[in-house]
């Protein structure tokens, strides 16, 4: 009797303990989810954030599939998190490979890739036209840009009349921090948007933005490739390539 009585008091006492440490780490995952990169700048607070016991669910309107796959994989990358409940729903503003499109997935390609500055460029669409205007703090800078524009599907043409003005900041967004989780996401997006490495088996992790990849590749070359585009990412500060090479 004495024992079970001694259960019911320790569980009477630690119960309360245990709900304000779920609690605890409820709060820590919706705090970073909202303070991710992902979620404040290339989602723009458009999807909102609720855990409960780590089972986070997700709501709001985002512009098309890629984004609603962005937020929910950027929570996945996030400690305590035990599953995810994606109901975003997805509401096209514009029509695909239209004008709009073009130009909305063009701004979102310069906001996560290194060495460009989404906040100094312009982007204008006409029929399938690009027009690039703003400033850029190096030829190179502004070469990549228009690399960039030139890879959406869609695109006809580039007129790229962006400035080169030497003494502005390089390309990454002055003061800005991008947390690991969503490093960790895009470099997954890259890595899986990339015909050349779309098939590949990889596993990417980040820790203070140095990206680990491991996994299988083809060959050296598909490896170096997947280091390249890890390294295109913005806020990557060096990447450990573990791949193995299978030729």
């Amino acid at each position: 009797m004495k024992t079970k009585n001694l259960a019911l008091l320790f569980a009477f006492l630690t119960g309360p303990l245990a709900l304000l440490a779920s609690s605890s780490n409820d709060s820590k995952i919706v705090d970073a989810a909202k303070a991710s990169y992902n979620y404040r700048v290339v989602l723009n607070g458009s999807v909102n954030v609720r855990s409960d016991d780590g089972v986070v669910t997700l709501t709001g309107t985002v512009q098309d599939d890629h984004d609603k796959a962005l937020a929910a994989d950027t929570v996945e990358n996030l400690p305590g998190v035990v599953t995810v409940d994606n109901r975003i729903n997805v509401e096209a503003a514009y029509p695909e490979h239209s004008d709009g499109w073009m130009a909305f997935k063009i701004r979102s390609r310069l906001l996560v890739k290194a060495n460009v500055s989404a906040t100094d460029t312009k982007v204008a669409v006409n029929d399938g036209n690009v027009i690039l205007t703003g400033t850029a703090s190096s030829v190179a800078q502004k070469e990549l840009t228009e690399a960039y524009a030139r890879d959406i599907d869609g695109v006809k043409t580039v007129k790229n009349d962006i400035v080169v003005q030497d003494n502005m900041a390089p390309g990454e967004t002055v003061g800005e921090t991008i947390d690991d989780a969503s490093i960790t996401t895009q470099v997954k997006v890259a890595l899986l948007g990339h015909r050349g490495t779309s098939a590949f088996k990889t596993k990417v992790v980040t820790d203070t933005g140095v990206v680990t990849i491991t996994g299988v590749a083809g060959s050296g070359a598909e490896r170096d490739l997947a280091t390249k585009l890890a390294q295109d990412t913005r806020g990557v500060k060096s990447v450990v390539n573990d791949m193995t090479v299978t030729d």
